[in-house]
């Protein structure tokens, strides 16, 4: 009885960031060989599931190309698309899993270019 008063406190106190953090979290552990990000190894090649967080397009002298900040709620990934302006269906909170190699660039993990797809949420 007082653990469901204690769960349902929790949830009371618990912030919006924190309850999408740790949904997307329990989803992105139940897809098939993919790595939590806080547990990816830099400069290895990776294969990660989480949610888009944010959308940018950067212009460059070469070439635009494509951001998207990928979170699985234990940490994110800037994922790179150089050359690309869009990746049709990409929208806010998409579901995706990228696989490519996995850099730290000033602090930042990015991975350039990477292989990718489209997830669905759990039935």
């Amino acid at each position: 009885m007082f653990g469901f008063f204690r769960r349902f406190i929790r949830r009371l106190s618990e912030t919006d960031e924190e309850r999408l953090a740790s949904t997307v979290q329990v989803w992105a552990n139940q897809v098939p060989d993919t790595v939590r990000i806080a547990d990816a190894r830099t400069r290895a090649r990776v294969r990660l599931a989480g949610v888009v967080n944010r959308i940018s397009v950067v212009p460059g002298g070469g070439g635009d190309s494509l951001e998207a900040v990928v979170t699985d709620g234990t940490g994110q990934v800037t994922a790179v698309w150089l050359g690309r302006r869009a990746i049709p269906g990409m929208l806010l909170g998409s579901r995706m899993v990228i696989e490519g190699m996995l850099m730290d660039s000033g602090g930042s993990r990015r991975m350039v270019n990477p292989e990718w797809e489209f997830a669905s949420p759990p039935a």
